[in-house]
């Protein structure tokens, strides 16, 4: 089991930054990658940026360029760092952690509880 509690949302103007933070306790060593998800009010759950625990990194193409993901190992944290912010940002963010395939190629999904980002215009 990993548990996953997420924190840094609020309410911030556009154009302007915060910093997420996603911290991770339990079974660690079973985590391939980490991830944040963020969920729009009548839309799906969508892929904001992934990050392998060798520190391979991936983005949605709306988030690139002002999101970065990045983790402190030792702290077992994961972040987000958003800057530029838009009201399109606004959604609630979740905190992924997936772990490394099994002998049968199967993989789990933990998430956290998310936390909000409202961006005001």
């Amino acid at each position: 089991q990993v548990q996953l509690v997420e924190s840094g949302g609020g309410l911030v103007q556009g154009g302007g930054s915060l910093r997420l933070s996603c911290a991770a306790s339990g079974s660690i060593s079973s985590i391939g990658a980490f991830g944040w998800y963020r969920q729009a009010p009548g839309k799906q759950r969508e892929l904001v940026a992934t990050i392998t625990t060798r520190g391979s990194t991936n983005y949605a193409d709306s988030v690139k360029g002002r999101f970065t993901i990045s983790k402190d190992d030792a702290k077992n944290t994961v972040y987000l760092q958003m800057s530029g912010l838009t009201p399109e940002d606004t959604a609630v963010y979740y905190c992924n952690a997936r772990t490394t395939k099994d002998p049968w190629f199967r993989t789990y999904d933990y998430w956290g509880q998310g936390t909000q980002v409202t961006v005001s215009s």
